[in-house]
């Protein structure tokens, strides 16, 4: 699912390519993607759109009238940019063939005066969301309400943290508790701060609290920056959970980059925590639900074992 760093730069992106463009045409393939019935979609087209924001992991377009179109790309749900204009349409922006179909995942299509933007979902399984709504309240009805970690200081965070004893992954993922943090950055988060990802909110120390806040605030930064630049100035296509500049996430049984252990995880429904034993967990190999059941007393207790 894209995440803070992946969502900033989509935002970016769209601001060098449709700030203060009119939306021309908006094509939807499947019912399914459409949450909201009032106002209506067409509503919006030969609007401008003002203003581009971030709420949670959601892109929201702002449009005059204080219309808001919200985007939640979900886990497979990816924008793509298409340059140019159709021909014998002048004025008219390229138009992108749309369909719901496995072979063709085109769900919707934005079509400026510069370009189109599309969205497009892996799988069968939709989640991919497209909300339209007028005003600022209907639009801060929509956020999970965490906290924005660049928008508080280490005081803030604690208590957000602590409010509830969840363990430290679980915390840092819920969009209720924190803003924009997903699977994949929580894992390099951990890893940063040296933290096992399954120990509890209220027992951490007041100095783990503050590695665990210099450490979010650290890799968001780093991966925002890193992403700019792997984008160099076009519109982001490869955005991804698992990146080769990432230390633990998805790379279970490579090497860690810090102490060269074997990256290990828990498997749990359909995520994966990954992390480091050496440095998270003091060695401790941490039970996989699934296989840790199976094994029973074979279990091994510590990465040696294993």
């Amino acid at each position: 699912m894209p995440e803070l760093p992946d969502i900033v730069v989509y935002i970016e992106a769209l601001e060098q390519r449709i700030q203060d463009q009119r939306l021309q045409r908006v094509q939807i393939a499947t019912p399914f993607l459409l949450r909201t019935a009032v106002p209506s979609i067409t509503s919006v087209e030969g609007r401008k759109v003002v203003q581009l924001r971030r709420l949670g992991k959601r892109i929201c377009i702002g449009l005059e009238d204080d219309l808001w179109l919200i985007l939640h790309l979900m886990i497979a749900g990816r924008l793509h940019w298409h340059e140019g204009q159709s021909k014998g349409a002048p004025g008219k922006a390229s138009a992108v063939k749309l369909s719901n179909s496995p072979k063709n995942r085109g769900l919707a299509a934005f079509q400026f005066s510069t370009g189109t933007l599309s969205l497009t979902e892996a799988g069968t399984r939709k989640r991919a969301s497209l909300h339209l709504v007028a005003g600022e309240a209907s639009l801060q009805s929509l956020d999970p309400g965490g906290l924005e970690i660049f928008e508080t200081d280490v005081e803030g965070f604690a208590t957000v943290l602590k409010s509830a004893n969840h363990t430290l992954k679980r915390a840092l993922t819920d969009p209720r508790l924190f803003s924009g943090i997903g699977n994949a950055y929580a894992d390099e988060i951990l890893f940063e701060a040296r933290l096992s990802p399954i120990a509890l909110t209220q027992k951490l120390t007041s100095a783990e609290i503050n590695c665990l806040f210099t450490a979010t605030r650290t890799t968001l930064t780093n991966w925002v920056e890193r992403l700019r630049e792997e984008a160099g100035g076009s519109f982001p296509e490869k955005v991804t959970a698992f990146r080769p500049g990432m230390a633990v996430h998805g790379r279970y049984q490579q090497q860690c980059p810090r102490c060269n252990a074997r990256i290990q995880r828990i498997r749990y429904a359909s995520n994966e925590t990954n992390y480091c034993p050496s440095c998270q967990t003091g060695g401790k190999l941490l039970a996989d639900r699934a296989l840790s059941r199976l094994l029973r007393a074979d279990w091994p207790r510590t990465a040696e074992d294993l």
